[in-house]
């Protein structure tokens, strides 16, 4: 229920989307732990009773639920095709015992064919799904960012096919054969037409609709021109899920970025099994890591290696498969990402550069617990109007305006802020220093691993008046040995991701599950008894999770079900930091000793010498 859980926190609580329910792998009920219907039912009540217990704590009207008797619940097999609601079974006079009968006799194809599963979900959308119209006035307050008031605002409620153009990305369609990228999305006021241009407000640039259409299975059925309330395909240009789009020249407030509860945790590194075709590569990793969101990518400046990242090792078996299909790849095995975080103020380092003409001064700390949640709930970000962001900031924890104004750059849950006083030239140098931090924030000081929860303050700065010897690599020296040295002397941990479990295993089997998470660091929440499982909650780190499966299926005969949510970042523990250090520097390469200030000491101003004062 872990994943479950999420969803609807997200979709219901905060989006306002109006749920049903379809339950999933009922066939694993009958054919693997072998219930009687008695069985089946109770445990089918039980979901339904917790699912209509989430959707209560979130959901803006009071009358929204699930239910068997009124068709908003189907139950069935994805894996078999196979689905129903109790309308269905009404309508076509069959007992919910035939799946028990079918199954005892192997013929899965009888459900299939008989009670096919695209009728109950289509169905449960028909009947009790919200047309757009009635749903975009209670939806667009909650996902635009605009003056409901405003007359765009008035447009996006009254859903004005001849207002002004809005619409939103919301999935990215890589056709199977082609591998052409189709977006797929909503258009809430005006109208779209093919062969238009029109502007990508996050990404800020323009984008031509070549072809545009509704999808049908994989292909995209043309239409000249879609009308406010309906769906669209649009094939010529990609973006990512969440960006919205309007008339080429407008300014219009944007939808608000979708959000992702997870970060990447889990890595692994490809290479193309021909050297030539590195540029293929990286047009497939680009493509397929903008249709999943959760998933980044970047290349490895020292080894040439693609690392590619994602929430969990499945999801990177999918898209490493999908990504081999394009171009045949060399795939490493999965690497768990930690993160690198200050755990105190760093000294304020003074640094000069190579050629000893331009210096900074600066200090690394830990970033405030309400911006970091700031930044993670998308209340404030990069491309946002500075005042805008500032205040938010001051409101919410503390900072002066003109200190918060002036943050230059936001990197995962780092920042980047310039609180110099009348430093000249640093603007020739500013997007250098951005660039620096920003792969800083990418691999950090102690094991190359991210940074996380940091906040670089630059001081002072002296940029020499002759742009010749302000290039890039005399402003990496003295920026990088400022980071490195203030970073290192803020008691730097190491964080390893955390994941959330939730299992479901047979009464009886309980002790020897708990013992399992035990012994794997893990931490048991909550265990409680519901129609003869136990459910066990509890927390465990992401590099436990090894083999875990298999010890599972082994302790309970293939019994349990079990699921995984991501759950932050906590310290590894003390005894554990230098170990796994050791250990990651050692498979990137890296040299043996973890690096001190005394590494960076030629770049320390006035004097070239670390004395451990500053």
């Amino acid at each position: 229920m872990t994943q479950t859980e999420t969803n609807i926190r997200l979709a219901v609580g905060e989006e306002a989307c109006k749920p049903v329910l379809f339950i999933n792998k009922v066939d694993r009920l009958i054919k693997e732990l072998k219930l009687s219907p008695k069985e089946v039912n109770e445990r089918l009540t039980a979901i339904a009773l917790e699912v209509n217990r989430l959707i209560r704590e979130v959901a803006p009207f009071k009358d929204w639920k699930v239910s068997f008797d009124d068709g908003t619940i189907a139950i069935g097999s994805a894996k078999h095709g196979w689905g129903f609601t109790k309308d269905i079974l009404v309508r076509k006079k069959v007992s919910p015992n035939v799946v028990f009968e079918k199954y005892s006799q192997g013929d899965e194809a009888w459900l299939r064919k008989n009670l096919p599963l695209d009728e109950a979900l289509l169905e449960m959308v028909i009947r009790h799904l919200p047309d757009p119209a009635t749903a975009q006035k209670y939806k667009i307050p909650r996902i635009w960012e605009g003056d409901v008031e405003s007359e765009v605002g008035k447009a996006l409620l009254s859903m004005d096919p001849n207002g002004p153009l809005l619409g939103m990305i919301t999935k990215i369609f890589i056709h199977p054969k082609s591998k052409r990228p189709i977006l797929i999305g909503r258009v809430f006021s005006g109208t779209l037409e093919a062969g238009r241009n029109v502007w990508l407000a996050w990404a800020k640039r323009p984008g031509r609709v070549q072809r545009l259409g509704v999808m049908e299975i994989t292909d995209i059925l043309d239409v000249p021109k879609i009308p406010a309330g309906n769906l669209f395909a649009i094939y010529g240009f990609v973006c990512p899920a969440g960006e919205t789009i309007m008339e080429e020249g407008a300014n219009l407030p944007p939808f608000k970025e979708i959000k992702y509860v997870a970060e990447p945790v889990v890595s692994i590194a490809i290479q193309p099994e021909n050297p030539q075709y590195i540029d293929k590569l990286e047009k497939a990793v680009r493509l397929w890591t903008a249709a999943d969101p959760t998933a980044s990518f970047r290349i490895d400046k020292e080894s040439g290696e693609y690392i590619l990242s994602g929430i969990d090792p499945l999801q990177l078996e999918i898209l490493y498969k999908r990504i081999n299909e394009m171009v045949k790849i060399k795939v490493s095995e999965p690497i768990i990402v930690y993160r690198e975080v200050p755990t105190r103020r760093g000294i304020e380092i003074h640094t000069k550069s190579n050629n000893g003409h331009n210096r900074v001064k600066l200090y690394i700390e830990p970033l405030e617990p309400e911006v970091i949640e700031l930044i993670r709930t998308g209340k404030i970000s990069q491309d946002q109007d500075s005042r805008e962001r500032a205040k938010i900031i001051h409101d919410v924890a503390g900072w002066e305006t003109r200190f918060a104004r002036n943050i230059w750059q936001i990197h995962g849950t780092n920042i980047l802020i310039d609180d110099t006083k009348g430093a000249q030239r640093l603007d020739r140098i500013k997007t250098y220093l951005q660039t620096i931090f920003i792969d800083y924030c990418n691999g950090a000081t102690l094991a190359r691993e991210p940074l996380m929860n940091a906040k670089v303050v630059l001081t002072d700065a002296t940029v020499h008046v002759d742009p010749a010897h302000t290039g890039y690599t005399e402003i990496l020296s003295m920026m990088i040995s400022a980071l490195h040295i203030s970073f290192l002397t803020s008691e730097p941990k190491l964080y390893e991701p955390i994941l959330r479990i939730d299992i479901r295993t047979p009464e009886g089997t309980e002790g020897t599950v708990a013992g399992i998470l035990n012994r794997r660091r893990g931490l048991i929440r909550n265990m409680m008894r519901e129609a003869g499982v136990v459910k066990i909650q509890g927390e465990i780190p992401a590099a436990e999770t090894k083999g875990l499966a298999d010890e599972l299926r082994s302790a309970t005969q293939g019994k349990a079900f079990w699921g995984y949510e991501p759950a932050g970042f906590k310290p590894l523990p003390e005894k554990m930091q230098l170990e796994k250090i050791m250990e990651i520097r050692k498979r990137k390469g890296l040299p043996e000793a973890i690096p001190t200030p005394k590494d960076f000491e030629r770049n320390i101003y006035p004097s070239g010498r670390w004395t451990g004062k500053v």
